[in-house]
């Protein structure tokens, strides 16, 4: 109850408020008050808000260490050893570049463990605003939630691209100027760029090497034992015991020609130095990795609400889970196995990279789940979308 007075004629009014009637907190006035002209509400982050989130982002020095370390530290160290060791000895080790260093860097260091650290980064920026307690300050400002959550993602990008950029430029600097000047193949030294008749033409001239060093699928009508160097060596037999016919020229040659056929595929993917469409191609699939190991990081923390559960189950996923259900058939499950995001990434992996392959296995033998490039690419649509959207919906659902 409230009781005004007018001093002109004396008279005094009682205004009475409802005991029931709600009372507006100065939070949520400030948060859903939008004035004429005023943006705040507007789900679209602006340029402010993404530059004070990569501030905050790029003063966490562990992070930001650890991000360095694994895009460009550890190539760089690779590399370098690797020079020095073939300036020294060049007798013992081989050159530092070329197209098989390039396809190990890229798969096993960039690819792999920049996923890993990019979630990291991810679940980061979406948990520091609730682990260090700024959420409920940022709330009252009156920005719109979901453009808080949005501003985010191109402030976490504009750290992780780079990185990958100048990581991934030193590896391709080193592999194309360092590369060797002979193709070794199978622990074969022979030239590159052979036509299949000239591949044929070079096992027929050197039976002894393709028939002990190149591998072959499949029964040989005759065993001929190799010695260490590629060489076909003599057979031993026990005293008394009459020794083989060795199989005549023809045959032997026969065989040759066989073994080369079946590898000159694999052959022709091989290079000296990686070409400059492989060099795009692979570029373009380590950042979206790595921008996919940032996103779904970012919307699992923001999900959960902290950030260590989420950092733990990231490398669960990659170290673990997808190795396993990439290659194992589950009955009944194979549906929910093709929408692991690990599986369509090793979908769309550039096919002359030579560890292993997306389309054909992973070099082991080990064949990955059978998956169309459109399902592949559906799937990892799909995770951005969705971890973008269970992020913001419970950015905006949140109690500050």
């Amino acid at each position: 109850m409230v009781s005004r007075s007018n001093k002109s004629t004396g008279e005094r009014r009682v205004t009475t408020t409802p005991p029931d009637a709600p009372v507006q907190s100065s939070e949520h006035h400030l948060e859903s008050e939008v004035r004429p002209g005023d943006h705040r509400g507007s789900p679209i982050p602006t340029y402010a808000m993404i530059a004070t989130r990569f501030m905050e982002l790029r003063k966490r020095r562990g992070l930001m260490i650890a991000l360095i370390f694994v895009f460009i530290g550890v190539p760089t160290i690779f590399l370098t050893i690797r020079l020095l060791a073939h300036a020294f000895d060049p007798h013992s080790y081989g050159p530092a570049g070329g197209y098989s260093i390039f396809g190990t860097l890229v798969v096993a260091i960039l690819f792999g463990f920049g996923f890993i650290v990019a979630a990291t980064l991810g679940c980061t920026a979406g948990a520091v605003d609730l682990t260090e307690g700024v959420f409920r300050h940022l709330v009252v400002t009156g920005r719109s939630r979901v453009a808080l959550y949005l501003a985010r993602i191109p402030a976490g990008l504009a750290i992780i691209v780079p990185l990958v950029a100048v990581g991934f430029t030193i590896v391709c600097s080193v592999c194309v100027f360092a590369a060797p000047a002979k193709l070794n193949y199978d622990g074969v030294s022979m030239p590159a760029g052979l036509s299949r008749s000239a591949f044929v033409s070079f096992a027929e001239s050197h039976p002894d090497q393709v028939y002990c060093d190149f591998s072959y699928r499949g029964p040989l009508s005759f065993g001929v034992p190799c010695g260490p160097n590629g060489h076909i060596t003599k057979i031993k037999t026990p005293p008394g015991v009459p020794a083989p016919t060795p199989p005549s020229k023809a045959q032997f040659q026969t065989t040759v020609v066989k073994i080369a056929d079946q590898n000159y595929t694999d052959y022709s993917k091989t290079f000296l130095t990686p070409p400059l469409s492989l060099m795009v191609e692979a570029g373009m699939w380590v950042e979206l990795e790595a921008i996919l190991g940032f996103v779904v990081g970012l919307g699992l923390a923001s999900l959960m609400g902290q950030r260590t559960v989420p950092v733990v189950l990231m490398i669960l996923l990659e170290v673990i889970l997808t190795p396993l259900l990439t290659r194992v058939q589950i009955p009944h499950l194979i549906n929910g196995q093709r929408g692991l995001l690990g599986l369509a990434m090793n979908r769309i992996e550039p096919s002359a990279l030579p560890a292993f392959s997306g389309a054909h296995g992973n070099g082991n033998g080990i064949a990955l789940l059978s998956e169309s490039t459109t399902v592949a690419v559906c799937v990892i649509v799909g995770w951005l979308v969705v971890w973008t959207a269970l992020g913001a919906w419970r950015m905006a659902t949140r109690d500050a």
